[in-house]
Formats: C-alpha cells, sequence, structure tokens
C-alpha cells in the first residue's frame, strides 16, 4: 500500500496510539468511591438498584444520559487522523 512520506508500520502505529488513548480517556472516567443516594444534578433519589449496579454513581438515569449526550456531542475529531480524513 502506498503511504507517501510514511515511514514502514506508520498506520498501525496511529491505531495503536488511537487505541491507548481511548483506554487512558475510558479508565480516566472508571467511578471510585460510595454511589450517592440521591443525584447530583437534580437530587432525586437514586433507585439502589442502580447503587449496587454501578459503583460511584452520581447521577440519576436521565441526568446521566443527558451528560453522556453533551459529552457526546463534545467529542471532536481524531487528532491523529490522516490530512485526508480530516479534509471529508
Amino acid at each position: 500500500m502506498a503511504t507517501g512520506w510514511a515511514g514502514d508500520g506508520a498506520v498501525q502505529e496511529q491505531i495503536d496510539a488511537t487505541v491507548k488513548d481511548a483506554i487512558k480517556r475510558a479508565r480516566a472516567n472508571l467511578r471510585k468511591g460510595p454511589s450517592l443516594r440521591f443525584c447530583a444534578e437534580c437530587d432525586e433519589p437514586i433507585p439502589e438498584a442502580r447503587r449496587q449496579a454501578v459503583a460511584g454513581v452520581r447521577y440519576c438515569i436521565a441526568c446521566q444520559e443527558e451528560l453522556d449526550r453533551e459529552s457526546a456531542k463534545a467529542a471532536g475529531h481524531n487528532r491523529r487522523g490522516s490530512k485526508d480524513s480530516q479534509l471529508r
């Protein structure tokens, strides 16, 4: 495959770096500590089943879904992407 000025294995290095970044972000977002009894956003009670299922839960389902939607919007493009993919 023609890669222009990219060295041998550059594509795999890019893939590996992207995967490592994703793992690092996921680990940083892992919840820690005891779960809250009331939502940190709306102060509604968090069901016992949710507190048991999700360690360190801080939000009710509705608020967590909204936060997830907002963070998905804020996610940018792949900084390590090729110039071709950034031009699309």
